[in-house]
């Protein structure tokens, strides 16, 4: 496959470096599967430091970390017992300063995960509200309510968990908890004094070690409609990201964050650096998540209306259209994100059925998102090519909406499986020792698709990872800006012109199933698939996006 054809332009910075996240590219790192620093199986930060010269080397700016605090792990991390401190299993406080020093050093900034909708039942909060009883003044901090029926037997309303069941779980003494997640998660209540100067207190706790922004977990669950209301569906896992519903993206939250917005202005760095916060918003409209990225209030929304798009033309260029009116009204950054740690990667996702096939669009996918004004998300182990683990045992799985649904089926821990990074056999350099274990299987194919198999392959999807990213960087009407200028094209082509400090760019995607001719518009600069540029027209193989200089 045609990699990077001809050299771009020399790079001229299109934002202040102070706004470094307007055109951001953000790694994201899942720790326990990213790299092995200790060989017990899991991913530890000693691991994840080791490994920063691969992030360097393909070119990101960012590394977004997923939690690392001390916790039970009944939710991989996400129910946190302890928000100032590193789970063992992880490393140290120590290790995570250097971890952050390291990557500083490596012009990389860091991001890291911040759970404020709630935390673990081994919270120290949590524990004394249950010790103490009823009428208990830590229980006002959570969402602790009698419950219906002649003996209080049913939960307070028909609120349902996200991982499936009821919302609500019963103590001993006969109060139900909130737990919009697993029961070993209950949620905090954001109207109690306490809980604000709490997470305020936190904020600057990792400030002051030097991170340089959080990615804000559920940050459209915080507040509940008042009066806790039944909502009347008895499928309410459906409403979700499309209607609204009592206990997400109330107008409270904005509140929240228009106060976090000012202690995060005042770490701004000497040179001018913003640090920043990044919303998980799921909101009906993308109209919706733009109000969390107000001037006052937060930096950067993902855009999970673009992640959960198909592979098909009219839907791409219409979510890409309302993205960008959207986040321009509120003069915010779009970003694109294709996968996480939550949903299938999508190079399974386009697959249909048919590996090459998916992997063919993803890599098409992420030529197109790298070409869109914004900031673009890259998930850990996308830039390998790695499809999703379908066939895990039942016995090795760990996501709790595995155990609280019927099945295999829309569970997270196919796209969990650690990395393989080099070796012909299992853990494949995931730790230290050959052979060795890893919290997750990973399937015997993947030792072709390690990070030292692909590296200096021109044909490889690492290499092609690492020339986008190298383009985007150098060619000045990449990544920032507002718009785009659609281009006349076939049914079932995207085409659109970029331009930028005197230079133009072409992006050209062929989202149908068979070759189609094009005018040629200027200069091939990268490609997604094998490609001859004519002098006047080019064959654009099927699934393939090509960028040009034009």
């Amino acid at each position: 496959m045609t990699q990077h054809v001809t050299a771009a332009p020399a790079h001229t910075d299109s934002v202040p470096s102070r706004e470094w996240w307007r055109d951001a590219v953000i790694y994201q790192v899942y720790p326990r599967s990213f790299a092995d620093g200790n060989g017990d199986g899991m991913g530890d930060l000693p691991g994840v430091r080791a490994r920063l010269p691969h992030l360097r080397d393909l070119g990101v700016d960012a590394v977004w970390l997923s939690p690392f605090y001390a916790s039970p792990q009944a939710d991989a991390g996400y129910d946190v017992a302890d928000y100032r401190a590193v789970d063992p299993m992880f490393g140290t406080l120590t290790d995570a300063d250097d971890l952050v020093r390291e990557a500083h050093s490596l012009g990389l900034r860091v991001i890291v995960d911040l759970v404020p909708n709630h935390c673990s039942d081994q919270h120290e909060w949590f524990k004394q509200a249950l010790r103490e009883g009823p009428g208990s003044p830590l229980r006002d901090r959570f969402h602790f309510r009698p419950g219906k029926g002649d003996d209080g037997e049913l939960p307070p309303n028909d609120w349902e968990s996200i991982f499936g069941g009821p919302a609500w779980t019963r103590v001993e003494d006969g109060s139900w908890y909130l737990h919009l997640f697993a029961p070993e998660q209950p949620d905090f209540n954001w109207d109690h004094p306490a809980v604000k100067d709490e997470f305020r207190s936190i904020l600057r706790f990792w400030l002051d070690l030097g991170i340089d922004g959080f990615r804000i977990d559920v940050a459209h669950g915080l507040v509940k409609a008042a009066g806790l209301p039944d909502i009347g569906h008895e499928e309410q896992v459906k409403l979700l990201g499309s209607q609204a519903v009592p206990y997400f993206d109330q107008d409270g939250v904005h509140e929240i964050y228009r106060d976090w917005r000012k202690i995060l202005d005042e770490y701004t760095r000497e040179d001018g650096t913003e640090r920043i916060a990044v919303a998980e918003a799921w909101t009906p409209t993308v109209e919706r998540s733009a109000l969390y990225l107000r001037p006052d209030e937060l930096h950067q929304a993902f855009n999970f209306e673009y992640l959960t798009t198909e592979w098909d033309a009219e839907a791409l260029r219409a979510v890409i259209d309302r993205s960008l009116a959207a986040m321009n009204s509120v003069d915010a950054p779009a970003t694109w994100v294709l996968s996480n740690h939550d949903v299938v990667r999508h190079s399974t996702r386009f697959a249909d059925g048919d590996e090459a096939r998916g992997l063919r669009r993803a890599r098409a996918a992420t030529l197109l998102m790298l070409a869109l004004p914004g900031s673009a998300y890259i998930y850990q182990g996308e830039e390998l090519g790695l499809p999703e683990v379908t066939d895990l045992p039942d016995e090795v799985r760990q996501d709790p909406a595995f155990f609280r649904s019927t099945g295999q089926e829309g569970t997270r821990d196919g796209c969990r499986v650690p990395l393989p990074w080099s070796g012909e056999r299992a853990p494949f350099g995931f730790g230290p020792v050959e052979g060795g274990p890893s919290w997750l299987p990973q399937p015997p194919s993947w030792r072709d698709l390690t990070v030292a198999a692909q590296t200096g392959d021109p044909t490889s999807t690492l290499e092609f990872y690492r020339s986008a990213l190298a383009v985007r960087r150098e060619h000045p009407a990449l990544g920032a800006g507002r718009g785009v200028e659609w281009l006349d094209a076939p049914e079932g082509v995207l085409a659109f012109r970029r331009t930028c400090a005197g230079s133009a760019f072409v992006c050209t995607v062929n989202l149908t199933g068979s070759p189609v001719t094009l005018p040629t518009p200027g200069t091939l600069l990268l490609t997604s698939a094998d490609v001859t540029p004519g002098a006047d027209e080019t064959v654009v193989p099927a699934d393939a996006t090509l960028w040009w200089a034009a």
